[in-house]
Parts: C-alpha cells; sequence; structure tokens
C-alpha cells in the first residue's frame, strides 16, 4: 500500500530522515515511536507532502508521490489526524463533517444545505456512529472535549475515504479515559486501511 524506500531529508547539517525504508501493507496497524527530535513528524510531512524528500521513493501503491503536493496526495487516498486537532470551531460536529464528506464527493453545494444529498447524509451518520459521537453531534466542535475534538478530527480524514490513515499522536494531551475512547475507534476502523501512528503514550501504542 505505502512504501518509502531510501528516503533522506536534511535540514542543513542535520538530518532528519536517514535512508528510511518501510512497508506498511493494506489493513496493517504500525507505530512510529522514538524521542523529541527523531523525526517521526518530519516523517509524516514527507508523506503528505508538505515536505519534499532530497532523495529516495514514497509509493502509494506503484505511483511516486514524493513532492506531490499535499491537496493531490490527499486525493489520491492518504488522509492524516494531527496531534492539534484540525476542526472548524464554529459548526457542529455534524456539519464538520457533512462538509468533509460533501467535499468527498464533490458535491460543495451540499455544504451546510437544510436538505444534503442522501449518499452525504448517510455517509456522514456512519462516521457519527463509528466514532461514537451521537451524543454530541449537534453541539459546536469548540465547544466538546479535547478528545472528542481528537476524534472529530479523525473523522473528518476518514471521510476522504482514505487508503492509508497517519494518525499524529492521537492521544496528546488528553486524560485516560478519553485516550482509551480513541483506542477503541481506532480498533474499529475499517480492514482495509494502513493505519500508521506516531504516539508517545506507550501502554497505548501496545495495546
Amino acid at each position: 500500500m505505502l512504501r518509502l524506500e531510501n528516503v533522506v531529508k536534511s535540514f542543513g547539517g542535520v538530518v532528519a530522515t536517514n535512508d528510511v525504508s518501510l512497508h506498511f501493507p493494506a489493513g496493517s496497524l504500525s507505530a512510529v515511536i522514538g524521542p523529541n527530535g527523531a523525526g517521526k513528524t518530519t516523517l509524516f510531512n514527507l508523506i503528505t507532502g508538505h515536505l519534499v524528500p532530497d532523495s529516495g521513493r514514497i509509493l502509494l501503491g506503484e505511483e511516486n508521490i514524493a513532492g506531490a503536493a499535499p491537496v493531490d496526495i490527499v486525493r489520491r487516498g492518504v488522509g492524516r489526524a494531527f496531534q492539534i486537532a484540525s476542526i472548524f470551531p464554529s459548526m457542529t460536529v455534524e456539519q464538520s463533517l457533512m462538509c468533509a464528506v460533501a467535499s468527498h464527493f464533490r458535491t460543495s453545494e451540499a455544504m451546510l444545505s437544510a436538505f444534503p444529498p442522501r449518499n452525504v447524509r448517510q455517509r456522514t451518520e456512519e462516521l457519527i456512529e463509528l466514532l461514537g459521537m451521537g451524543s454530541v453531534a449537534r453541539l459546536l466542535s469548540a465547544n466538546i472535549s479535547h478528545g472528542d475534538q481528537k476524534l472529530l478530527d479523525i473523522g473528518l480524514a476518514l471521510a476522504l475515504e482514505p487508503k492509508v490513515l497517519l494518525l499524529d499522536e492521537p492521544a496528546a494531551g488528553i486524560p485516560h479515559r478519553e485516550a482509551e475512547v480513541v483506542q477503541r475507534t481506532v480498533d474499529q476502523l475499517p480492514d482495509d486501511i494502513a493505519i500508521i501512528l506516531v504516539e508517545h503514550d506507550m501502554d497505548l501504542v501496545f495495546r
């Protein structure tokens, strides 16, 4: 599904990723672990096109996506949830997910429509159920807990139906109880997605 071949990225004299070769098959769940400054976020930024490798290839299927624009990489099937949740604070949870789904279905006129198309509404409801966010679906995203904001960020990535999902510290800054909810949600994600997470919580990693 996703392969990195001899990927190198330097910042001046600092080599952040040094000849990295990794394979993440469809349906796999992998953790990238290491101390601060080890290059984990750099690796994610290379995969998502926010950085261009100095050398090496990043293959999604058989296509080399190294250096492609981030929006093109998303459209090809790479989703990402961020360490600091990237959400729409002035929208409800339901509205946020509906906008993401409508964008993926290329039906922008459905965004925030009082009568969205059936497929947009159905996919939004499926995501709310998967995330276990039915009780907060009508709340403003800014007013839900930090853990729920993390779940919503994952949901926004899932709305794009990714082949590869990158989770950047999904348990960072949230209580243990909410981290367990995030873990259970990750466990329930579709079996055909390659999931890669960066995480400092070793209990979560080993669970």
